[in-house]
């Protein structure tokens, strides 16, 4: 186990535990589509050093909500089981999971990644609801920026299944999922004065803050959250953000 007096240690010598630099990801980094054509209309595998995360997209015809008649909806459910952690346990969804889960879809939802009035087929009778399920296989930390990153590219994957307007043939499908935008996610964790990104599992635990920043193609920022019990100076949130917006481009190469 390393110990946090150790991983500062590091930090303050401009070094990490598996030799790295503070803003250098893991590789491999890659994503796989399709992964799951026959159970999703839209999938995809994302893998960033030892963390690998899956995620399919389900799409349902439902009722709008009452105040949004003409607009479907997204739900984004992130699943932290055993087999990707010791540290996770079987049951209802848990605060971990349940952050997981805003964050993605916060992201999504901020940038205007979709327009919600595009999924409507009828107004006041029937939206698509389009369901964002993600399953970390491996969580050997950075979970944040490897979920949205699979969440994005399954949605750009995810095609809509065929319907005749009374029932869903989920056996065909016709139009890709049209995207207003793409954002993905960088993640900064402070710890001491350094501030690094993609953490291991166990770099992770001995971190203080982070800051998990969702940014457009075009550079703009549509969605941030903090976590850990450390402050943030307007000075270390300038500093992370000015990080994220450049680690960002380096993601979506991958897509």
């Amino acid at each position: 186990m390393i110990t946090k007096s150790y991983t500062l240690k590091l930090a303050k010598k401009g070094e990490r535990v598996d030799g790295r630099k503070f803003t250098e990801y893991r590789k491999p980094i890659k994503i796989e589509y399709g992964i799951s054509a026959k159970s999703a209309e839209g999938s995809a595998r994302v893998t960033i050093g030892n963390t690998e995360v899956v995620a399919g997209v389900k799409m349902n015809v439902e009722s709008p909500f009452p105040d949004m008649p003409d607009e479907g909806t997204l739900v984004v459910n992130a699943e932290l089981r055993p087999i990707a952690s010791k540290n996770f346990e079987n049951g209802p969804p848990g605060i971990d999971s349940i952050e997981l889960s805003r964050i993605v879809d916060r992201g999504i939802r901020e940038s205007g990644a979709l327009d919600f009035k595009k999924l409507c087929i009828v107004s006041k009778e029937k939206v698509w609801v389009l369901f964002v399920d993600i399953y970390p296989l491996n969580a050997d930390g950075n979970l944040f920026d490897a979920s949205a990153l699979a969440a994005m590219a399954a949605l750009k994957d995810a095609k809509f299944p065929k319907f005749d307007g009374e029932a869903v043939d989920y056996s065909q499908h016709e139009d890709h999922l049209e995207l207003e935008k793409v954002p993905l996610a960088c993640t900064v964790f402070k710890i001491g004065e350094s501030f690094i990104i993609d953490p291991t599992d166990e770099e992770e635990l001995n971190t203080d803050a982070r800051l998990t920043i969702a940014i457009t193609e075009e550079g703009k920022i549509c969605a941030m959250q903090k976590g850990g019990t450390a402050e943030l100076s307007e000075d270390d949130i300038n500093s992370m953000v000015e990080i994220a917006v450049e680690k960002v481009k380096e993601l979506r190469k991958y897509l």
